[in-house]
């Protein structure tokens, strides 16, 4: 489908090129001065650009048809391929940043068309401040001489991602969600199936740095499936940050094969880095499990 998109906008290209061709060659062509053995070649010249101006316009509307048809074909596929991969399972998204509601749209309608249900959404506000960390965690002595310290922001971010997993008493989020969330839905009963991650802040600095890496590790290191996800048109890319953290990830989601991408591998398929960016090792999509 995408292919035939550029191959149309590639033909309109040349229509426009003929189009001033044959203006231009009728324009020089009405000049008096012109002999008539200059007069003759331009007329053919003219001629040989109608014939291929009708020839490309009869391409056009062959290939416009082609794509009306596989945009037709691609709805029902998609439906078909999509129905109950996800059924049963309890999902979450978590952004790292403020919530973009493009992004939470298409990753809630993936979820959706898969039979999937999102029981647990949280906006994480960054970049973190470890003084009113520490201050929030004082009157929890034990919480807070295991995660003392710039040092300990690492380990505190990795725990708060495996509890958000796994959900259950979650002792970590309670004394600190007030300063660590800006946004939430769904509390914290019951282990997720997979976890959507979608990165909308600009790449950090100083403490926030480490705490967001343990945060990242302790997301994908709770059993569950983990996967990034971007737009193509993002204005700061995740992908090379889930390739070095060793996230799978999709980089198209606004397209229906990013969503199935996306839904095949809450559902297990293989790990690796999908879409259509074009330093992807892997392909389109996963190979692809019954489902």
């Amino acid at each position: 489908m995408f292919d035939f998109r550029y191959h149309v906008a590639s033909l309109a290209a040349v229509f426009v090129a003929l189009v001033l061709g044959i203006l231009v060659g009728v324009g020089v062509s009405s000049n008096d001065t012109l002999s008539h053995s200059e007069r003759k070649l331009l007329n053919e010249q003219k001629a040989e650009l109608q014939a291929r101006y009708t020839a490309l316009a009869g391409q056009l509307n062959a290939l416009e048809d082609q794509q009306r048809a596989a945009s037709a074909f691609s709805s029902v596929a998609y439906a078909s391929v999509m129905q109950d991969r996800l059924k049963g399972k309890r999902l979450g998204i978590v952004f790292v940043g403020p919530s973009d509601p493009r992004l939470r749209s298409l990753v809630e309608g993936a979820l959706t068309d898969a039979n999937g249900v999102s029981t647990r959404y949280r906006a994480i506000n960054v970049p973190i401040d470890p003084a009113a960390i520490e201050k929030a965690l004082a009157s929890r002595p034990a919480l807070a001489a295991k995660y003392e310290g710039t040092a300990g922001l690492e380990a505190l971010g990795k725990e708060l991602g495996s509890e958000l997993v796994k959900g259950g008493k979650a002792p970590l989020w309670g004394p600190l969600s007030r300063l660590l969330v800006v946004e939430r839905l769904g509390g914290m009963r019951g282990a997720l199936d997979g976890v959507v991650l979608v990165r909308t802040t600009q790449p950090q600095h100083g403490p926030t740095v480490g705490f967001l890496h343990g945060f990242y590790t302790g997301l994908g290191s709770a059993g569950a499936p983990l996967v990034g996800v971007q737009t193509s048109d993002a204005k700061v890319s995740s992908t090379a940050l889930f390739r070095q953290l060793g996230i799978s990830s999709v980089d198209d989601l606004q397209t229906p094969a990013g969503r199935l991408a996306l839904a095949a591998l809450l559902a297990g398929a293989q790990p690796g880095h999908y879409g259509l960016d074009q330093t992807n090792d892997a392909s389109v999509l996963p190979p692809l499990p019954s489902g």
